[in-house]
């Protein structure tokens, strides 16, 4: 798939991954806009990149998902969807009665997964209009075997991968040209994962991985220690959840 001269909406685009990819798609010759819910984060990456378009958007909420569609239209259309927006929270010990779990699963599923699809559906018949559309989710490594620690960030992630590829699948059955691509990324280090102790990636390899892979036509693009984990859960499900959980975090969840 080309990027040069696609118009691209980023969601989350204000810090790591979000806004390395910016950059990047407009080095590649790229039209792109960023949403974000902090105007200050907003306009602060303009700053950096003159060129990016910002516009104040919580993916969240359905309200400011129609009047972003609404800017875009206005702009001119997309080619390009990009999900990238994500929430993860703090560590849960599912095994105590806690108030907090389903708050947090409740706010992870509706950014990680619901405002993915809240999203496509808003824009999935501009997608359609265009020459060469295309539709980015971004799912997980620990999609494929559950972390402790992150179990509902996990479940949200898993079924990301799950309506992303029964999105592809029901796309090509009705002919349509839009392209959905899978992004799996490891851990990378950004805010979201500062305190992780576990080897990192830097978003600037991911999204190096994430526009290789769209040149390719690479419909599921798993980066790094994504890929082995992948291989892993399929040969030995209950050895790789061993070691993805050591007893280490356990004691986590106690503390």
């Amino acid at each position: 798939m080309e990027i040069k001269g696609k118009t691209i909406l980023i969601t989350g685009g204000t810090a790591g991954i979000g806004q390395e990819a910016a950059k990047q798609f407009l080095a590649e010759g790229a039209k792109v806009i960023i949403t974000g819910r902090n105007q200050d984060k907003l306009n602060a990456a303009q700053q950096l990149y003159p060129a990016l378009t910002a516009i104040k958007s919580d993916a969240a909420n359905a309200d400011d998902a129609q009047l972003l569609y609404n800017k875009v239209e206005e702009m001119g259309g997309i080619d390009i969807l990009y999900n990238n927006a994500g929430v993860m929270g703090a560590p849960l010990n599912l095994g105590i009665a806690n108030a907090k779990h389903f708050e947090v699963a409740a706010n992870e599923m509706n950014i990680n997964y619901l405002g993915a699809i809240r999203l496509n559906n808003l824009f999935i018949e501009m997608l359609k209009s265009r020459n060469e559309g295309a539709i980015i989710n971004t799912s997980s490594f620990i999609s494929y075997v559950p972390l402790n620690l992150a179990p509902t960030y996990c479940a949200s992630k898993a079924a990301v991968r799950f309506y992303t590829v029964s999105l592809r699948n029901h796309l090509q059955l009705i002919k349509s040209k839009v392209k959905v691509f899978e992004l799996s990324p490891p851990i990378v280090a950004t805010e979201m994962t500062e305190g992780i102790d576990q080897k990192t990636i830097t978003p600037e390899q991911l999204v190096n991985a994430l526009i290789a892979g769209i040149r390719k036509d690479k419909f599921t693009i798993r980066v790094g220690l994504s890929k082995l984990l992948y291989i892993f859960s399929r040969l030995s499900p209950w050895i790789t959840f061993k070691i993805l959980n050591p007893k280490a975090n356990a004691r986590l969840l106690q503390a």
